[in-house]
């Protein structure tokens, strides 16, 4: 049986109601693994998935009550931790790097009997929109491998697309997840921001960052939401919110004039047009405005990477970092260890972040930035005054080809000039698959109020019955 064509939720209820057990299932995708290891997406399958799923089997055969992920193979991206197994960041800094504890995420998966099947590839420490930046090698796009799979959780979002497993656990910190996932023609979310814990997650720009799921449904990556979604003792920025289901006879999109101005000359601004066009029918489509959503991007490039040389600082060399075999001090400890530890993208960053934190640059770009945000969080408020939800491109077009955009670090960074803005704001965003152009996918996003992730689920889940791609 070919279980790369089932949803997470197809394959749970086969499962549980013996119409094939678990083992079947993770012996198929970590045969899927093996099958399409040149797409790199899955970098390691975990040695005691199959033990875990054989558990399972033998809890269900006995009568006992198991979870609502019972015996689903679940990949984890490569800053996930699971007590025991490797997690490197997709950097050398932490090339042999083993989990000393479970992220919160994790713990959550395994309560309701989920199956770990194993580790994803990234950009290194989850800076990049292209999957490219990683010690393990570049992830190829699932649906052409010329192209990029997006990032930085590009290697979740081909797992998917390439029925290596059927969800994945992403990070999006300005697109993240949302993007790989429209590039590769999957569904992706970025919840509300504390909707879920970061406890064991190593997430670079702190205050942006969340966890989340990438599956081929919406409604998958809602029931996986809602089971690793949660206040933690562990994260104290995690908050409680309501995910249960809401409905409206009819909800309203809101289609934000600056967004269509970004969007310009963009080649899928046809298809976008269409896609409100036929909308029409089924949602009221109403004009907003958040007249400060273009400065999201310079925000984020601005916060983001001050975080970052804040949080990377104890990368190091001295404790549990690879140290340079050449350096003779202490100080040379530290520089040539993160010398040849980081990435150029990482140390990019790292070079910016240092910049707008420096004596006479901190009032200018990082407090101006911060006080940047908090407006583009008002407009946004105002705006799901007239609106259930905001509908946006992704991304301006589909992915483009492994190594084009290397050399202009400004043309990656605009990729994620449609995902970023919810991350400025923290609200919620969903990625649907919803057309193709040259033959590679389009995703067109959900944007809802803080805590609405419910009612944007609605929005997704009808709009993949009206408007989504077949």
């Amino acid at each position: 049986m070919d279980f790369s064509k089932l949803t997470v939720i197809e394959i749970r209820d086969g499962i549980k109601n013996g119409k094939f057990s678990s083992e079947e299932v993770v012996k198929f995708f970590i045969d899927k693994c093996e099958e399409k290891k040149d797409l790199n997406a899955v970098i390691e399958v975990f040695g005691d998935a199959l033990d875990r799923a054989k558990k399972i089997d033998k809890k269900i055969a006995s009568g006992q009550k198991v979870g609502v992920l019972a015996g689903v193979p679940i990949a984890i991206k490569d800053n996930i931790m699971f007590e025991g197994k490797k997690m490197g960041c997709a950097s050398k800094f932490l090339q042999n790097f083993v989990s000393p504890y479970t992220s919160t995420v994790v713990k959550k998966l395994l309560a309701e009997d989920a199956v770990i099947l194993g580790r994803t590839n990234m950009d290194e420490f989850a800076m990049g929109s292209s999957c490219e930046n990683t010690c393990y090698g570049v992830c190829h796009n699932a649906i052409d491998s010329e192209f990029v799979a997006g990032g930085s959780s590009g290697g979740s979002a081909a797992a998917v697309a390439g029925g290596l497993v059927p969800c994945a656990l992403g990070t999006d910190t300005g697109g993240s997840i949302r993007q790989p996932a429209s590039l590769n023609g999957v569904v992706g979310v970025k919840p509300t921001y504390g909707t879920v814990s970061r406890f064991g997650i190593v997430a670079f720009a702190s205050s942006l960052d969340q966890c989340s799921p990438i599956a081929k449904t919406v409604e998958d990556c809602e029931l996986v939401l809602k089971v690793i979604a949660g206040k933690d003792e562990h994260d104290l920025t995690t908050i409680s919110n309501d995910l249960s289901c809401v409905q409206k006879s009819k909800y309203r999109l809101g289609v934000c004039r600056q967004v269509m101005e970004l969007l310009g000359r963009s080649a899928s601004k046809d298809k976008f047009y269409a896609l409100l066009e036929r909308l029409s029918e089924t949602f009221d489509i109403v004009q907003v405005d958040v007249p400060h959503i273009k400065n999201s991007l310079a925000c984020y490039y601005i916060i983001a990477p001050a975080e970052a040389t804040s949080n990377l600082a104890r990368f190091d060399g001295v404790k549990y970092t690879v140290r340079s075999q050449d350096a003779k001090d202490l100080e040379s400890v530290y520089v040539q260890s993160r010398s040849e530890g980081f990435g150029r993208e990482v140390k990019r960053r790292i070079m910016l972040g240092n910049y707008v934190l420096s004596s006479g640059y901190f009032d200018a770009y990082y407090n101006k930035a911060k006080r940047v945000q908090r407006l583009i969080k008002k407009e946004f408020k105002s705006a799901f005054e007239h609106c259930d939800c905001i509908i946006t491109p992704t991304t301006a077009g589909t992915a483009f080809k492994i190594g084009e955009k290397l050399s202009d670090p400004v043309g990656m960074y605009l990729e994620d000039v449609f995902t970023v803005p919810a991350n400025i704001a923290g609200v919620p965003a969903i990625s649907v698959p919803y057309d193709e152009m040259n033959g590679l996918p389009l995703g067109v996003q959900f944007i809802a109020d803080e805590k609405n992730d419910a009612l944007m689920f609605e929005v997704a889940k009808l709009f993949e019955k009206v408007g989504g791609a077949k």
